[in-house]
């Protein structure tokens, strides 16, 4: 259930957290305990505030962010709250309830929010990984804090070759390496970078000149940019590459698979860029 406190115009969820500051909606990653790790029950909440959001005549600027140190680390891979839902809500056995879950959760959610009727801006701490990574780029702008931490793959949604050079996409996922806010700067995956004290308040002065303008004209704008990925086959792309995802993913259990398997709930190239990071951190500085 819902519950909305009296004079602050918030409303708390479980996972979510929504909050109404003059024209600006903040919709509000709310698992810091798990680095906001996206558990199905995360994404159906976020789903349902993005609607709230684009109801509500007073919202024109709709802001994702996260409580906490992290953005996202990516998926949930089985926090105890994730693997109770799945005992109350399976998933059908084998390739199909994993393609349908996938589809679901991953695929239709974030070309959704992709389409949201409002300018919609990711605020960027910490941890961007994989699923983190997803959802941060369905947004129409990326603000970021300097020292963030990207990680992607070919994931579910794989809007990468569309957000930065196809050349630079292959050069940075072949090495499986994080990225700060910096460095997604130059890539042209992120709009701006901030220090991280300063990365909300300078957000929310832009998201307030933008909200200054007309709500239909600014829809009538982002749907003619998002229309000229779509006629150049955004879609069709995210579609097809999402099977793609789906075979990458299976085959991590395969007996010739090439990477260790992590002890705990990580992916192996996940762990494969922390080692990256790390022996990169520890190498002498030249």
């Amino acid at each position: 259930s819902i519950q909305q406190t009296n004079g602050r115009g918030i409303v708390m969820e479980s996972s979510i957290n929504f909050e109404k500051e003059g024209p600006i909606g903040k919709v509000i990653l709310n698992r810091p305990n798990y680095r906001n790790a996206q558990s199905r029950e995360l994404l159906e909440r976020l789903d349902e505030t993005f609607s709230r959001a684009v109801a509500d005549d007073d919202v024109k600027v709709i802001i994702l962010m996260a409580t906490g140190d992290h953005f996202c680390a990516g998926h949930d891979l089985g926090t105890p709250e994730e693997l109770e839902d799945q005992k109350n809500r399976p998933i059908a056995a084998g390739i199909r309830g994993r393609y349908d879950r996938s589809r679901d959760l991953y695929v239709d959610f974030t070309l959704k929010w992709r389409d949201i009727p409002k300018p919609t801006i990711a605020i960027v701490q910490g941890y961007c990984i994989f699923a983190g990574w997803m959802i941060a780029s369905a947004m129409d702008m990326i603000f970021a804090a300097k020292d963030a931490m990207f990680l992607g793959t070919n994931f579910q949604y794989f809007s990468i070759p569309w957000d930065m050079n196809p050349r630079k996409a292959k050069e940075l996922l072949f090495e499986s390496r994080f990225i700060n806010g910096i460095e997604a700067e130059k890539l042209e995956l992120v709009n701006r970078t901030y220090d991280k004290d300063a990365l909300l308040s300078q957000t929310l002065g832009y998201a307030n000149r933008v909200a200054e303008n007309d709500s239909f004209q600014l829809k009538m704008i982002k749907l003619a940019v998002n229309q000229m990925q779509e006629t150049q086959g955004l879609k069709a792309h995210i579609n097809s590459t999402h099977t793609m995802h789906l075979l990458s993913a299976t085959a991590e259990t395969d007996p010739g698979y090439e990477l260790k398997q992590p002890e705990g709930r990580r992916r192996p190239m996940v762990q494969k860029a922390i080692e990256n990071y790390q022996r990169h951190q520890s190498s002498p500085k030249t």
